[in-house]
């Protein structure tokens, strides 16, 4: 009886192990398609924070898109910028979207909103 118990092993079968193998490949791809675009609007953050400098609505475009030329910013340029005061602040406020084509008719959305500190 003893004997009996012992011998059935635990462990993954093949095709569970194919399946969650998979499954991981498949978020890794995901992963790999957002991981630029998170990295751009990482630089879009930074280049906001730059153009906030600026003290009219032009020139703050302007050097957004001085910044947006040397990070390679290609999701938004200096005229989709919404440019404001708060006090004696200047805001730079943007919002975009991406997506990323997962198979078939299904997309990956991504909403990118930020501002100027």
């Amino acid at each position: 009886m003893k004997d009996q118990l012992n011998s059935r092993e635990g462990g993954f079968s093949l095709l569970g192990m194919l399946f969650v193998v998979g499954i991981l490949a498949s978020l890794g791809v995901l992963g790999a398609q957002a991981f630029p675009t998170v990295l751009e609007y990482q630089a879009a953050l930074k280049a906001v924070q730059k153009a906030s400098a600026g003290n009219t609505v032009g020139e703050v475009k302007q050097i957004f898109d001085k910044a947006a030329q040397i990070d390679d910013i290609n999701a938004i340029s200096g005229k989709d910028l919404e440019v404001t005061k708060e006090g004696d602040k200047v805001v730079v406020k943007f919002a975009y979207n991406k997506e990323i084509h997962m198979f078939g008719p299904a997309y990956l959305l991504l909403k990118y909103v930020g501002r100027s500190k």
